[in-house]
């Protein structure tokens, strides 16, 4: 059994572990209910003592006894109420500090997997769905619901036929409570797929604003919208409706239900087999065993919710990988090779590289270049890691990245993607990559390695300058001048960079290149995709990837100058003598490589 197959095991079991943390308080606040309903029968025996004790000896202190004991009793039952509701908040706070976390975290991860992000924003709301709903009503209901026969056993002893008839009452109120259930799962579920596919539509269209408002289908954009809401509303009103319905057919059934044992109870007490203070006691008692299952199906919509997100969130710790039992490995310094890599498109499956072989070693420098559409961002992204692999393996050292703890791995990788996007911080935290302990000298030897030092203390506060989401602040080659800081920091032994250049003008192309000859020369290994030929000015090497595969690996002078293979990056003459420009020779180029 591999590794990642055992830390998967171990997960799942962990699962049953985190939310049977909540075993314990879930027993005390059970016995919390038990007190509760047992002091909630104070009423119906108050009523019972007081028209056929009080009234009939008309004894004054009897009534004034009677009347402070159940004030005493109805004082301790509020208490122990209010301590309940209490204890709910703070677990419910407990719950969401454990939870959402882990929730975020997954939240991260699903988007490599071809989730949409208001798919993965999801799972943050199901931490909040359940926090919402153990504050609620309704969980005030499921603790009582089982409470519920102590009233019907003391109605009973009242008299056996109004005993049934509240038994008869109460198995109508389950009979709809499920009915509720069956009803509204179906509708339920629906209507979280229409959710999720409105918001994705309003996260596409926010990303988008200025593409909207520039080429003027902002309407259009709208209308997008209004179909996805108008769909959502639909399922929402179908849901309620339901809900809504049994709610108002339980409230008529216990009205009527009520009258019907005030009735019966007169007639018991005109036979003589009641007294008038039984059929008082009977009414209190049996609306208080019948409004649990009221209360449960007036909030069954947000019962249903709760259980739905709780689902949802026991999947989600399944799939959490427990790395902490993991070994650290030592940091690696030797090579990286990639054994048969094939990656597949994140959701559809579709095959996007396959079966690509290729060995670096320390000091290494490789080029991918290729058409447009040829795999070289989806390899890139497997391996790094942002993309799982179908079979196949990376590996860094002779170990395999999943061997590797997420934390420690991260440290020797720097990675610049095609798309920089830079979190919301200061421009020194998004370098550091938001170390806690990152010191001022590595945070300003990265910006010098990718030289954009220069660049940051021009801002208006320097690398304390506050950036908003992607770095709005920022022109797009800012940006990734910034992003190849974050990748350089600490000197990591991998730097993977797709199109680093794409943005950038001459200087910025100057300091790429001098940025990748200093990672050459402190022994990292460093992969570049490139559209123009001065992005390989710096490197040793050259691959070729076409159609998904690797057609061409070797040296860049063998590469360039053969080409039968290739299809060409478009090449001026200035652009082509930059290629061919000598370097110092790389272990790669002394020794040569085969795809």
């Amino acid at each position: 059994m591999n590794n990642k197959r055992r830390r998967t095991i171990a997960s799942s079991e962990k699962v049953s572990e985190r939310l049977g943390q909540y075993r314990s308080l879930i027993i005390f606040l059970l016995f919390l209910s038990s007190l509760i309903n047992i002091l909630a029968l104070t009423g119906a025996f108050y009523m019972l003592q007081i028209y056929d004790r009080a009234l009939t000896s008309g004894s004054v202190p009897t009534l004034v006894a009677l009347s402070v004991l159940a004030v005493g009793l109805y004082l301790f039952q509020g208490m122990f109420d209010v301590l309940r509701s209490q204890i709910l908040v703070r677990v419910g706070a407990r719950f969401d500090a454990r939870l959402a976390p882990i929730a975020h975290r997954v939240s991260i991860e699903m988007p490599r997997y071809g989730y949409s992000s208001a798919e993965a924003l999801e799972r943050g709301r199901d931490v909040d769905t359940i926090r919402t709903f153990l504050t609620s009503a309704g969980t005030i209901a499921l603790l009582d619901l089982p409470w519920m026969p102590l009233f019907l056993a003391f109605v009973y002893l009242l008299h056996p036929l109004l005993g049934f008839l509240t038994l008869g009452g109460a198995f109508v109120l389950i009979c709809l409570t499920l009915a509720t259930e069956i009803m509204s799962r179906r509708a339920s579920m629906e209507m979280q797929k229409a959710t999720i596919s409105r918001n994705n539509v309003a996260d596409s269209n926010a990303r988008n604003a200025d593409i909207i408002k520039a080429m003027g289908f902002e309407h259009r954009a709208i209308s997008r919208f209004e179909e996805a809401n108008a769909r959502h509303l639909n399922l929402q009103t179908r849901t309620s409706d339901i809900a809504g319905t049994f709610g108002g057919f339980s409230k008529v059934l216990r009205m009527m239900l009520q009258s019907a044992l005030l009735g019966l109870g007169a007639f018991l007490t005109i036979k003589g087999e009641l007294s008038a203070g039984a059929i008082i006691a009977c009414s209190v008692a049996s609306s208080r065993a019948l409004a649990p299952i009221d209360m449960a199906i007036g909030n069954w919509k947000g019962f249903a919710a709760a259980r739905r997100s709780l689902g949802r969130l026991k999947d989600t710790l399944s799939t959490i990988d427990d790395d902490e039992s993991t070994v650290t490995l030592p940091a690696p310094t030797k090579s990286l090779k990639i054994e048969g890599a094939t990656v597949v498109a994140p959701g559809s499956g579709a095959v996007l590289v396959s079966d690509v072989t290729m060995s670096l070693a320390a000091g290494d420098s490789v080029g991918l270049i290729g058409p447009s559409g040829g795999g070289k961002t989806s390899l890139v992204k497997g391996i790094v890691g942002v993309w799982p692999l179908l079979r196949g393996a990376i590996r860094l050292d002779n170990a395999e990245l999943s061997q590797w703890r997420t934390e420690q791995l991260g440290k020797h990788i720097g990675y610049l993607p095609q798309d920089v996007s830079l979190i919301e911080g200061t421009v020194a935290e998004n370098i550091s990559r938001f170390d806690p302990d990152a010191s001022d000298d590595d945070i300003v030897a990265a910006a010098r390695a990718a030289g954009v030092h220069d660049l940051i203390v021009r801002l208006p506060d320097g690398y304390q300058t506050g950036l908003g989401p992607n770095g709005t602040a920022l022109s797009a080659g800012q940006r990734q001048r910034i992003g190849l800081a974050r990748a350089l920091y600490k000197e990591p032994f991998l730097v993977v960079l797709d199109e680093p250049n794409s943005n950038l003008d001459a200087e910025g192309e100057t300091a790429l290149n001098e940025a990748l000859r200093t990672v050459r020369a402190r022994g990292g290994i460093s992969i570049v995709i490139a559209h123009r030929p001065s992005a390989l000015v710096a490197v040793g090497l050259i691959g070729v990837v076409q159609g998904g595969k690797l057609t061409a690996f070797g040296t860049k002078q063998e590469i360039l100058q053969d080409g039968a293979t290739v299809t060409p990056l478009p090449k001026t003459e200035k652009g082509a003598q930059e290629a061919r420009t000598a370097l110092p020779k790389s272990r790669g180029e002394q020794h040569g490589r085969t795809a």
